[in-house]
């Protein structure tokens, strides 16, 4: 009898490393379900994406608020385009009640009772009015990290094999945020040529494509255990516009746009993967939009393009980093038009919060070597940004982590955090990736309270109430916090808070305990536990 146990036993270790999928790699099923990822739309919906190797015909989302009953459905679309070598499906699920968690599988999930095998979960947003405290994490300017990206050169934070990278943390402290937002330069695979430069890969130029598309399908990979679980809200950066060969020289030869495959092109592979709120709040594809989570209204703008009022974005038509991308608006003045609509639509008696993020900063603490700091979006964002009383802006683009005083055109707020009439600046670009970080320079401008630029960290944004907000710098390598301040707004709130069904808490999991599925299996770690389980029955 123990004979038909060990080979029952082998056959599932067997049948589970046939399922393995490593980053990057295309699985034997071309139609296997991978890179899910999430996105409000609106407190009632949510947008499930997932990527595959083939076309999915009818790609369909089934979901329940029991993990039993996953009999409700929706139905979306299959896309792709021609360098890419995935197709894209998207199923906006709607009608759904607001701060509700649902579980859900796609189309062609792999498994032989999914229900025992926990399917994926999401939880819809929290209704605007909601004053029930929670967290959210951004991280901005984070690429594949491990061996086709993490630095290890001297000047550059180097990981210890002790260390997580950003995504690894991330994933571990999964329970402890309601949403992942992520202002711009996503996966950094358009920087092939200069990993090569540098010693990381060995490829041909023909074969650009297969190797920004292992990339990027690596880093997509590798944040599913995060973007399975909790909205990924992404914003376009420079490296999503075009790919950063464009004008790059290697060995006497300049490479110029025609190195750039469809995909790196005028935002293709950005606009093709994602789906963003844009409809549910009058914006523009994945380039302006907004939405509400509990008592904070969230607005991302796009640095890249349509600054409007004739300014001219940095990679709107042969801009000085050799874009040539967009814009997208169907006029000129379209966002900045849609920004001012939305900013004053706002009810601060039910979303006193309002955050703003994009990807370009227009204050820090850095040259301006190759327009680094975005001086048109300082003209085309700021005087809204102060006339409607936003509390908070965050941006990267710059690899280093800088928390300034509220500012107002380029001015400190005499009050500080203590109940400031303008915008608190918060600069975070050290996500991570493999080239590193930006280095600071000194003198500081008045407005910088805190600087660093030796750690890879994210940002965790607590809202405690309608008048108090705390914001932290987690190092990525250890959880710890390495920055931290509170804010403080002079206002009343509502009387009640409307009860939470969610499960999610405001603060971080223990250090020493490892989020149950977010990191990927190895197949070494399968074989070890069937002969574990083997030799036991023996």
């Amino acid at each position: 009898m123990w004979l038909s146990t060990v080979a029952s036993v082998l056959a599932l270790a067997s049948t589970a490393l046939a399922q393995i999928n490593l980053p990057g790699e295309v699985p034997v099923n071309k139609l296997e379900p991978l890179q899910h990822r999430l996105a409000y739309a609106g407190t009632t919906g949510m947008y499930v994406s997932w990527n595959t190797y083939a076309e999915v015909k009818n790609p369909t989302v089934y979901y329940g608020e029991n993990v039993w009953d996953l009999s409700s459905t929706a139905t979306g679309i299959s896309i792709t385009y021609s360098s890419s070598l995935t197709w894209s499906n998207h199923v906006k699920v709607t009608g759904l009640k607001p701060d509700t968690t649902y579980y859900y599988i796609v189309s062609n999930t792999n498994c032989y009772n999914c229900s025992e095998l926990a399917p994926y979960t999401f939880t819809t947003a929290r209704p605007a009015g909601d004053f029930t405290p929670y967290t959210a994490a951004i991280v901005i300017d984070m690429g594949v990290m491990g061996p086709y990206g993490s630095s290890v050169k001297s000047d550059y934070p180097v990981l210890t094999a002790n260390d997580s990278n950003t995504m690894q943390s991330l994933a571990r402290y999964v329970d402890g945020y309601d949403l992942l937002w992520h202002p711009g330069d996503i996966a950094y695979a358009d920087s092939w040529l200069r990993e090569q430069v540098d010693g990381y890969l060995n490829v041909s130029i023909a074969d650009s494509y297969k190797i920004y598309n292992f990339l990027l399908n690596q880093y997509y990979d590798e944040l599913q255990p995060v973007t399975s679980r909790k909205p990924y809200m992404v914003v376009p950066g420079n490296h999503e516009s075009n790919c950063d060969e464009g004008g790059f020289t290697v060995e006497n030869t300049t490479y110029d746009l025609s190195l750039c495959v469809e995909g790196q092109r005028n935002f293709t592979g950005y606009i093709n993967h994602y789906r963003m709120p844009s409809e549910e709040s009058g914006g523009v594809g994945n380039f302006w939009y907004s939405f509400d989570h509990g008592m904070v209204h969230y607005v991302s703008i796009n640095t890249e393009t349509d600054l409007g009022n004739g300014l001219i974005g940095e990679d709107d038509v042969n801009g000085p980093e050799h874009m040539d991308s967009g814009p997208f608006g169907s006029y000129p003045n379209e966002q900045i038009d849609w920004l001012e609509k939305d900013l004053a639509s706002v009810d601060r008696t039910k979303t006193p919060w309002v955050i703003v993020s994009g990807h370009r900063p227009w204050y820090a603490a850095a040259n301006n070597v190759s327009n680094t700091i975005c001086w048109n979006c300082k003209i085309a964002f700021e005087p809204l940004l102060l006339k409607y009383n936003v509390d908070m802006v965050f941006y990267g683009h710059i690899h280093m982590y800088e928390r300034n005083a509220p500012i107002a055109d380029g001015v400190p707020d005499p009050n500080e955090l203590n109940n400031p009439s303008a915008p608190w600046y918060i600069l975070n670009g050290l996500g991570g990736h493999y080239h590193g970080t930006s280095q600071y320079v000194e003198p500081f401008p008045s407005y910088v309270r805190y600087i660093q630029n030796t750690t890879y960290g994210w940002s965790k944004l607590t809202f405690h109430n309608c008048t108090h907000l705390t914001h932290e710098f987690i190092s990525s390598a250890n959880g710890s916090v390495l920055d931290s301040a509170t804010l403080f707004k002079d206002r009343q709130c509502a009387a009640s808070i409307i009860p939470s069904n969610s499960s999610s808490n405001a603060t971080l999991p223990s250090a020493d305990k490892n989020v149950a599925g977010a990191m990927h299996v190895s197949s070494a770690f399968l074989i070890s536990m069937s002969v574990i389980v083997v030799m036991s029955l023996l």
